[in-house]
């Protein structure tokens, strides 16, 4: 079966295979090909005028030459051999062939057997090991069957050699179907024979059969360590630890690879005491200093958030490689220590460890982390000296670096330069438009991938979602999310999450609600991501209701979680459970309080009129509070018309951020209910500033077309049905009972031009369009940039109720679900 497996694959391999090995036996290839160098052939020349070389005497010298690692020595004393005849018997031959695989002089060795007058087994595994070792697995495959064919014995250096040949061919489970001829042949009891079993049921996951291996032969720390490093690369750390105690109970002493098997078990156990008994243990038994075990060492303590000794177990390994340098350094990078692994980078500089790929990869996340443009330009200076551009690794690190210092220009060189992209390069770019704010780019650029067939991943699709979500294009998130529901990643809880956010974002909460109940399970985020989805939406006491079953299901809150529900407490007015909430925050959970949480904190009291708790809260704040706070209790003074400590508000806001339009317009809008000169001082400011009022806007998405309004603006080409529905509109509701509110327009005009001004916000024209242009009966789903006004508000609940339509508005703080009459939010916005 073994045999009719491998003839199979040969001749598939054999047409997959791009450039064909020259046969050394055509006529063109003649002796003199082995190269040799002439000086070293004169030494033996001399060395050889007064002895007399046999088979043995020249065995002795090429495994000298293999021992003191002479290449050149070893050839010469070749060439040697050739002009005294080749007087060499098939044991010399064996150990000649063994000197040119050792080298990885493969060619040379390939020729040499193709000459050999006879072989025997040890000659064809000499050689299968020289070809597997250079990655030409056809010709020691090739050689493998020939081996067979011509009836040499198959023993145990046979099938270890064939089971190495197949573990590194990525091919295990043909070593499964080995077993057999190995049970048949008698070699099943053989330890160097079970070893390699077991490594190679280790690389197919079959633990069990490994250690069916392990329990039926002779047992030596080479086998007790390929079973632990089994059960530890299998996800049987606990088993692992198990098996390491009944080795030592046998008194074997554990190796270098023992003990760093056992390191990764407590990095999947998250056990950072049983790291360091380990590490206890390699400094008894004088491996501490071991490059395996200390870059074990330093990924155990890295991976369990002890940086610091992990430093220091990098500092033990007295001649460091460039790949514990890199690794220490992307360690640092990853764990947020970017200083320290741009000082470590420096270090390794000016050594004499030349950088990698993976150290430049490492050092460009740090720069990436800082935002540091100008170190990024530096290392990548450095990266085009030494001709490491067109490495994959480098170029994406160089794209994340640029992305997140917004320099775009650098980003598209970079990315279009790339011959080979693959998936991580066309992610990086598309997370870049998403945290620039690009999210038409980012959905153009996965629309492209898509097209040309790259395989998107669990970061291609949220990164999408989260595009979808920032411009509200619920039909899009429909797409991507049928999309998802063909590949691998419908049940992926990263995927599933940016579907419930994005659901949510868009205005669908119900859907949001369907794909969090579908999950087969659900993380922190899964249930934070619901919490602020009902909170964005008024419904508070659905938010609380979560919270309280995600809590019975065991899962701990974090200071996302209390942002979320705090949000829902003030877009409701639920202060009791606000307070209550923000107390249980610090005390149950030990949170500390964030900027978000008191921002949430004063919009609830503010807006509840209890302006003494949020002055008093802002006061407890340990650091200056921001305009973020300052602006929410000014909101709220726009609301209960407290146009005193508004101006306090204002004046902290405009301390800090001279030029901030949103705030000088707030004041503006305070000071339009009682005093137009203080309207006008602050419109002068706000020129001298040079602050400009952002123009209301409100978007409407048609058959995946985004229509954009502007207050007042009547040029779209449907303006003229636009208008005839805004008149139907008004008639309508004016018989059910609507009546203007003139405070709404902060403007010094009569009452008939505010009626016509009332009637042209951005959001009515959308509106509009919505009703003549969407089919009858589905939802109209409106985004407004600016704050929801009062009389639209009022306006838009009668038209849900005269028009039979459900309307969904998310203007910038919340969404509004208008339905019959009755809006979601209960009219406290």
């Amino acid at each position: 079966m073994v045999i009719a497996f491998l003839r199979s694959w040969k001749t598939k391999w054999l047409l997959l295979s791009a450039t064909p090995r020259l046969n050394p036996l055509s006529g063109f290839f003649p002796r003199r090909r082995f190269p040799a160098n002439a000086a070293q052939l004169m030494v033996v020349e001399g060395e050889s005028a007064f002895l007399e070389f046999d088979s043995y005497a020249y065995a002795r010298a090429l495994t000298s030459c293999i021992a003191g690692g002479e290449p050149f020595r070893g050839k010469a004393i070749h060439c040697h051999v050739l002009k005294k005849g080749g007087c060499l018997d098939l044991f010399c031959r064996n150990i000649l062939l063994n000197f040119y695989v050792r080298f990885d002089l493969v060619s040379s060795a390939h020729r040499l057997f193709d000459e050999m007058p006879d072989r025997n087994m040890v000659s064809f595994v000499n050689l299968i090991q020289g070809h597997a070792k250079c990655g030409n697995f056809t010709e020691a495959t090739v050689l493998l069957l020939r081996l067979h064919r011509e009836g040499h014995e198959l023993n145990h250096f046979v099938f270890t050699t064939a089971l190495k040949l197949f573990i590194m061919m990525d091919l295990p489970e043909v070593g499964h179907c080995l077993h057999a001829s190995i049970c048949k042949l008698g070699h099943d009891n053989n330890s160097f024979v079970g070893a390699s079993l077991i490594e190679t049921y280790s690389c197919c996951g079959l633990v069990d059969d490994a250690r069916g291996v392990f329990d039926s032969i002779k047992k030596d720390i080479v086998v007790w360590t390929g079973m632990v490093t089994c059960y530890s690369e299998n996800e049987c750390a606990y088993e692992a630890v198990l098996l390491f105690s009944e080795m030592m109970k046998e008194g074997l002493k554990p190796n270098n690879y023992t003990l760093t098997s056992l390191l990764k078990a407590s990095v999947s156990l998250s056990s950072l005491d049983l790291g360091k008994s380990i590490h206890g243990c390699s400094v008894k038994s004088m491996y501490e200093s071991d490059e395996y075990v200390g870059g074990a060492l330093l990924d155990m303590y890295a991976k369990c958030g002890d940086i610091e000794d992990a430093r220091l177990a990098f500092n033990m390994v007295p001649d460091c490689d460039v790949i514990l340098w890199s690794f220490m350094i992307a360690r640092y990078a990853q764990s947020d220590k970017n200083s320290e692994a741009l000082d470590l980078f420096q270090r390794m500089v000016k050594s004499s460890v030349a950088p990698n790929e993976y150290s430049f990869s490492s050092v460009l996340q740090a720069c990436a982390n800082i935002g540091d443009l100008d170190l990024g330009g530096q290392v990548h200076c450095h990266v085009m000296k030494i001709g490491l551009l067109s490495d994959i690794f480098v170029a994406n690190a160089l794209m994340d670096v640029y992305a997140k210092c917004s320099d775009l220009e650098s980003l598209h060189k970079i990315f279009h330069g790339l011959y080979h992209k693959n998936d991580v390069s066309w992610n990086t770019v598309i997370v870049g438009y998403v945290q620039l704010d690009l999210g038409d780019d980012a959905l153009r650029l996965f629309k492209q991938m898509w097209d040309i067939g790259i395989q998107a991943t669990q970061v291609t699709y949220s990164s999408a979602l989260r595009a979808c979500a920032s411009g509200a294009a619920i039909e899009l998130v429909g797409q991507i999310h049928s999309l998802v529901m063909k590949t691998p990643f419908k049940d992926d809880n990263v995927v599933s999450n940016s579907l419930v956010a994005s659901y949510a974002k868009c205005g669908n909460i119900k859907y949001a609600c369907k794909v969090f109940g579908l999950m087969k399970e659900h993380d922190i985020i899964s249930w934070n991501a619901l919490i602020s989805g009902y909170a964005i939406h008024s419904l508070g006491t659905d938010a609380l209701s979560v919270f309280r079953k995600m809590t019975e299901e065991g899962i701990k809150a974090n200071g996302v979680t209390f942002v979320g529900l705090l949000s829902a407490c003030s877009n409701m007015g639920l202060l009791d459970e606000g307070r209550s909430l923000f107390n249980s925050m610090t005390e149950d959970y030990s949170i500390e309080p964030s900027m978000e949480h008191y921002t949430c904190m004063v919009k609830l009291f503010g807006r509840s009129g209890h302006f003494d708790e949020a002055m008093k809260l802002i006061k407890e704040i340990p650091l200056q509070a921001t305009v973020m706070v300052w602006r929410a209790l000014l909101g709220a003074c726009l609301i209960h018309k407290n146009v005193d400590l508004g101006m306090v508000c204002a004046e902290k806001v405009l301390e800090i951020e001279p030029q901030d339009e949103l705030t000088c317009v707030l004041l503006s809008n305070l000071y339009a209910a009682g005093s137009w000169d203080n309207v006008s001082l602050i419109r002068s400011y706000m020129r001298n500033q040079n602050v400009k009022k952002e123009p209301g806007i409100s978007w409407i998405e048609k058959q995946g077309e985004i229509h954009s309004f502007t207050a007042g603006d009547l040029s779209h080409p449907d303006k003229r049905v636009i208008n005839a529905m805004l008149e139907w509109l008004n008639r309508k509701i004016r018989k059910s009972g609507y009546v203007p509110d003139f405070n709404v327009v902060l403007h010094d005009v009569g009452d008939e031009l505010k009626k016509r001004l009332l009637w042209l916000h951005s959001e009515r024209l959308a509106l509009a369009f919505g009703l003549v242009s969407l089919p009858p009966g589905s939802p109209i789903r409106i985004i407004k940039n600016l704050r929801f006004c009062s009389d639209c508000h009022a306006s838009f609940k009668l038209i849900s109720k005269v028009a039979g339509r459900e309307l969904i508005v998310r203007d910038m703080n919340r969404f509004h679900h208008f339905e019959d009459g009755i809006c979601s939010c209960a009219d406290y916005w």
